[in-house]
């Protein structure tokens, strides 16, 4: 029987692998800012407030708390709302009028660079522990953490993926990929008019005979 890759997958190819998944996330979330103004990224879309600019700050600092603190290799800088001035439980989910574009953009890429740095420091079975985690599980490798922020990464940039949708009509995966079928034009009309009228016929069906 051949192995499979992930038999056959040296420390060093597991830990690149799952460092370009966590890229291709972060990634993600930036290019989804891309062509639009000040109000369109701050915008509220869901009723929790959720915005794309808001995504991109909370996984900014996410990756500081997973990739620093639990490592002991603290990011030197300290949240806002670490200062008392901030009792909001979701000041990481959005940008103040004060924060500019630029301010958390460059915030995630200082938070990246330093998560990459604690990455490249230490081996997958480096230990770990998260205070923020009940006490029974929050003793961790950095294998399961990169595992647990790629996947949150890649959970907040379908998130933004839903939330570009709605604000302008642009969708896709990657810039350089957008996974979507080549179509004609009009076709995403009639389609989602077919799907409309598909769930009102299985509601209908499921109400039976009036």
């Amino acid at each position: 029987m051949v192995p499979g890759r992930l038999q056959v997958m040296t420390g060093p190819d597991l830990k690149a692998t799952l460092l370009l998944y966590l890229t291709r996330g972060r990634e993600a979330l930036l290019w989804k800012l891309d062509g639009l103004g000040e109000y369109e990224i701050r915008r509220p879309m869901t009723p929790t407030a959720t915005s794309l600019l808001g995504l991109l700050k909370h996984e900014a600092w996410t990756e500081t708390g997973y990739f620093g603190e639990v490592f002991g290799r603290p990011f030197p800088e300290a949240p806002p709302w670490e200062d008392g001035g901030d009792s909001d439980p979701n000041a990481d989910m959005w940008a103040t009028a004060a924060e500019t574009r630029a301010d958390i953009t460059g915030l995630a890429r200082r938070a990246w660079a330093h998560a990459d740095a604690t990455i490249s420091a230490l081996d997958l079975d480096a230990p770990g522990r998260v205070p923020w985690w009940p006490d029974e599980r929050n003793s961790v490798t950095l294998h399961q953490i990169l595992v647990h922020v790629a996947t949150e990464a890649h959970r907040h940039a379908g998130h933004a993926d839903i939330v570009r949708e709605l604000i302008d009509g642009a969708a896709g995966l990657r810039s350089d990929n957008s996974n979507l079928p080549d179509v004609a034009p009009g076709y995403w009309e009639r389609h989602r008019e077919a799907v409309e009228a598909a769930a009102v016929a299985a509601a209908r069906q499921a109400r039976g005979p009036a």
